[in-house]
């Protein structure tokens, strides 16, 4: 029995690709540009020497620089989950990360396998945008999760700052120094931009729709009709972390209830591919009668077919709105 150990190769390559990415980018900007750092971005810059000026500039840089560049051929497939994210990294340079990372890709599998010159170029292409891309969209999930876990704690400081007597602008202010990445350094942008003249409910009202979060989205709303009408703004606000924090509970409990189906599709999903691999690795040779024949083709779309069908129908299953 002949095993080849190309599939793992091939495994242990876009591994190799993700870890890559990750590395440039923490010896790039520093371990101060992870999400659980303690002290968050902007007080980091800011005890550094930077003027505050410097520091909005380019964190507000930062922020609308990917939705800027949809423009770049492939990258508008990016741009969305890298404005998510925040990646400090500017469009050009992800691109050439993406040049780099697929020639490092071809690189090991011209010296790991047999595969010919056009496989080994379009896997590595895959390899190259496709670990980018993983690398972005995990990124993105991470930070939008942590953002809704800090949200609530963000919101009930906000009402202490106000009821011992602060003005919302510092209230933002405290919210600002106080918590942690990713919120930290995004209210610390808010702060800013109303130092400098801007319209706090604008500014956030420009957060929800970037992050695209709906509990932001109500705290934005909450903000402007108080602006607009009046009102206790603490006592709105309590209200809102309470909603928020029930959201949030109801979301996780959700989310556990719906774990095991969750499992069961991606088990289902996958079984098929990993049988098909395991098939290829101890018996090279299974598929050599049928591979020639006239219903090969066709019945392996097919699978494929019901396989994407799949995964779709289980995603839509299992995707409850909170």
């Amino acid at each position: 029995m002949q095993i080849s150990a190309e599939p793992i190769i091939y495994g242990l390559i876009f591994v190799a690709v993700l870890v890559i990415v990750e590395g440039i980018y923490l010896t790039v900007f520093g371990k101060s540009i992870s999400l659980n750092n303690k002290i968050n971005r902007r007080l980091e810059m800011l005890e550094k020497g930077a003027a505050r000026e410097e520091v909005l500039e380019q964190l507000r840089k930062e922020m609308s620089q990917h939705m800027s560049s949809k423009g770049i051929p492939l990258y508008s497939l990016l741009a969305d989950k890298a404005q998510k994210a925040n990646i400090a990294f500017s469009p050009k340079a992800l691109v050439m990360i993406m040049v780099l990372v697929s020639i490092i890709a071809f690189l090991g599998l011209t010296i790991g396998t047999a595969a010919s010159l056009p496989v080994r170029a379009l896997v590595s292409v895959v390899m190259g945008f496709g670990g980018v891309y993983v690398w972005i969209n995990g990124k993105a999930k991470k930070r939008l999760s942590m953002i809704e876990e800090q949200l609530p704690d963000a919101v009930e400081l906000m009402v202490r700052s106000l009821r011992v007597g602060h003005p919302f602008s510092s209230a933002i202010s405290i919210v600002a120094k106080e918590v942690a990445d990713p919120l930290g350094s995004e209210f610390g942008v808010i702060a800013d931009e109303a130092a400098y003249g801007r319209d706090i409910s604008d500014s956030l009202k420009n957060l929800a729709e970037r992050m695209d979060m709906q509990d932001l989205r109500f705290l934005a709303v909450a903000v402007t009709i108080q602006q607009q009408s009046g009102g206790n703004l603490a006592e709105i606000l309590e209200g809102l972390a309470r909603v928020i924090r029930a959201r949030f509970k109801l979301f996780r409990r959700v989310k556990a209830i719906t774990a095991e189906a969750k499992w069961s599709g991606m088990f289902l999903s996958g079984f098929p591919i990993a049988a098909m691999l395991m098939i290829s690795v101890l018996k090279p040779d299974y598929y050599d009668k049928v591979k020639d024949t006239a219903y090969f083709i066709p019945a392996a779309l097919a699978v494929g077919t019901f396989l994407v069908i799949n995964v779709i129908f289980m995603k839509v299953m299992v995707n409850i709105k909170v």
